[in-house]
């Protein structure tokens, strides 16, 4: 490989909210919470917009674009921290950091995230940082999720996606919005086991979830013309970049301290390209399963 540096159907109302069971105590003292507050207070001020489709150029465009719409827009809901507002304030965020694939953007404004984490975190769902869901292990930033997802995408339709580490399961959500299937690797079997609990209320019918080594990849499902990590390594495992089509592209961190996105690209059968995108910071990637 050479480098080159530098270079988804219930609506959502039926989804049970963990965060209305309990009354949040807003305290004057500045927070997270209080800062995702002010900011459902200006989202409806927001210049970001759901995009609309005039016309598709082609059948695989236009199958993309109907599923990158899903999940309805969520109910209205009595906690202002994880309202609709506030998720589109969040979306707001990551779009003036940079991400500029209104697919991905939409898909970002239609996970309810808080319905994937603890509820003693839901107020802090929509803030742009990772956060803990247990055996050490965290939900990505909604900034990297966009942004992997936009470099994975390309601008073009994405059919049969691989990824690595599903964690609570937040992310193949959102990948499920935008690509026709999904396939995603836990090699942690509680967290296998959350992300199920979390994504079938949804219905989601393009996920398929799968407990085992995610460095093994999933050779019975390939080839992908996407594969996303969730974990960086110290470099990208043959098996995966094996399972890329020809044309394929793959998105992960690798490093140890210091991190990096890294963009590859299979472009012949033994032949592919990398470029090194912006830094990053992930939890490390392991073999095994746990």
């Amino acid at each position: 490989m050479s480098d080159k540096t530098r270079q988804f159907p219930l609506p959502l109302s039926s989804v049970t909210d963990k965060a209305q069971k309990k009354q949040q105590v807003f305290s004057p003292v500045a927070t997270p919470q209080t800062a995702t507050q002010n900011a459902a207070r200006t989202a409806a001020n927001s210049p970001w917009k759901p995009p609309t489709v005039v016309a598709t150029p082609s059948r695989s465009h236009a199958y993309a674009m109907e599923r990158s719409q899903p999940l309805p827009a969520a109910a209205p809901r009595q906690n202002p921290l994880v309202s609709d507002a506030v998720r589109r304030a969040m979306v707001q965020r990551v779009a003036n950091q940079g991400v500029q694939d209104q697919v991905v953007l939409e898909a970002l404004a239609r996970v309810p995230r808080h319905a994937f984490m603890d509820e003693g975190l839901a107020s802090q769902a929509y803030i742009d940082a990772s956060l803990p869901i247990g055996h050490h292990q965290t939900i990505s930033q909604p900034y990297i999720v966009a942004r992997m997802i936009e470099v994975l995408r390309n601008g073009a339709a994405l059919q049969r996606v691989l990824e690595i580490g599903t964690g609570c399961g937040y992310q193949a959500a959102v990948l499920a919005c935008v690509a026709q299937e999904v396939y995603s690797i836990e090699r942690i079997k509680p967290l296998h086991e959350l992300a199920k609990a979390n994504l079938r209320p949804m219905r989601v019918p393009n996920i398929r979830l799968h407990y085992g080594d995610g460095m093994l990849g999933l050779p019975q499902a390939a080839p992908f013309d996407g594969i996303i990590l969730a974990a960086a390594g110290l470099e990208v495992p043959q098996a995966l970049l094996e399972q890329l089509s020809i044309g394929g592209r793959l998105v992960a961190p690798v490093g140890g301290r210091t991190q990096h996105l890294e963009l590859v690209t299979r472009v012949a059968k033994a032949e592919w390209v990398s470029q090194t995108l912006e830094d990053c910071h992930f939890v490390p990637l392991r073999s095994g399963t746990v």
